[in-house]
């Protein structure tokens, strides 16, 4: 199973990702792929196995997954403070991977019907429905 996880600015949101994964299935190999490099290197000390930078290392990746899981924003063009180009998001979005996708309402988009919650616990359900599909 090659699960990947994409993140932006900070790396964040992945690391945390990654931290919860590893946490409960030391067995799983994750691919981790950053916007920039300092997103990259938080996901990287978080335990990824395999980890890339920029545009490019996004379209490949995303060719080879069977799960990509991140903040919504990955999937749409110029958001996450522009980090997300359209052919990162065209990528995801074409992908044949299962997506795992945290609604965060921050990217300027809303997404009706999803309440607002910790982001501890929303990183807890993505990785619940991760290990459920494995």
């Amino acid at each position: 199973m090659n699960i990947l996880v994409i993140d932006a600015q900070g790396g964040g949101i992945g690391r945390q990702l990654i931290s919860e994964i590893k946490s409960r299935r030391k067995d799983l190999i994750i691919h981790a792929v950053g916007t920039n490099s300092a997103a990259s290197q938080n996901m990287l000390k978080a335990g990824a196995d395999l980890c890339a930078t920029g545009e490019n290392a996004v379209i490949t990746a995303c060719r080879d997954a069977d799960v990509i899981i991140g903040p919504i924003g990955i999937a749409i063009a110029d958001s996450m403070l522009g980090e997300v180009t359209p052919k990162m998001a065209k990528a995801i979005g074409r992908s044949k991977a299962r997506r795992i996708l945290i609604p965060f309402q921050h990217c300027g988009s809303v997404i009706v019907g999803v309440s607002e919650t910790n982001t501890g616990r929303l990183i807890n359900e993505a990785v619940n429905r991760l290990l459920e599909n494995l």
